[in-house]
């Protein structure tokens, strides 16, 4: 199947709707029939705004997160409705690929 990775680029202590943005990604992807998404947490990195951001022993607010998704074109295109209709300011980086399944046995 062709479609995108997508990547979203956040930190944890950002939050949408009471919960962080990586889990309000995680459940719209879900919502959108989304098959699975990755989280990732980063020891640190900088945004458009050249401040460093890392995690601490005390406190992970500002740890780079990343979520990322493999979609088909329409999933793309509604997940990317969701984002900017909530208004949620995020980077992201979307790149073409193919991807599926392999190592199961088709019924």
């Amino acid at each position: 199947m062709h479609g995108f990775q997508i990547s979203f680029y956040t930190q944890q202590g950002r939050r949408h709707k009471h919960m962080s943005i990586a889990e309000w990604l995680m459940q719209e992807a879900k919502s959108l029939g989304i098959a699975g998404a990755t989280v990732t947490a980063a020891q640190g990195g900088y945004g458009r705004d050249g401040l460093y951001c890392s995690s601490h022993f005390f406190e992970l607010g500002d740890q780079p997160v990343e979520v990322s998704l493999a979609v088909n074109a329409t999933q793309a295109d509604q997940l990317f409705a969701r984002v900017i209709e909530e208004k949620v300011p995020l980077f992201y980086i979307k790149t073409p690929i193919e991807f599926g399944i392999i190592g199961e046995e088709q019924e």
